[in-house]
């Protein structure tokens, strides 16, 4: 009778197990680094929302620029939204144009300031995935991220 006797050869075993592991490894990091960029984008459109609604309350007053409409401030507004999360934002040529929504005035119709209102900027940004987009964007699609950021006039 032959006897079977124990395998001890193991070759190509431990690339087989690295194998099956690889794609589960590469999905988690590859996460982690997705999650993490997202937080990040969050974190300066909330950041931008600041930055807007504290020009918004500072250049309110009529001291400061007597000749301003509503108007041109909501501009100036928009504009300093816009241009801190363009130059902050990661996206890697992707879209990084948020949209801006003003809310309130610091000023009366003859242009003298309301102490004591608020004004109130939401930045809205739609996060799509860089990583991994086509596999991400399938199961749960874009994110809208959005900040507001709420400041009494002084």
């Amino acid at each position: 009778m032959k006897r079977l006797g124990k395998i001890t050869n193991q070759n190509g075993a431990a690339l087989v197990e690295f194998a099956i592991v690889l794609p589960l490894l590469l999905i988690l990091i590859f996460g982690i680094i997705e999650f993490g960029v997202m937080f990040y984008d969050k974190a300066i459109i909330t950041n931008a929302s600041r930055e807007a609604a504290r020009v918004g309350i500072v250049y309110s007053s009529s001291v400061v620029l007597p000749s301003f409409t509503k108007a041109q401030r909501d501009a100036l507004i928009n504009s300093t939204a816009i241009s801190y999360s363009a130059a902050h934002l990661i996206t890697f040529g992707g879209s990084s144009t948020p949209t801006i929504t003003i809310t309130g005035d610091c000023t009366d119709n003859t242009g003298r300031t309301n102490a004591g209102t608020t004004l109130t900027t939401r930045v809205e940004y739609t996060y799509t995935y860089l990583v991994l987009p086509n596999f991400i964007s399938s199961l749960i699609g874009p994110v809208n991220l959005s900040a507001e950021t709420v400041m009494r006039c002084e």
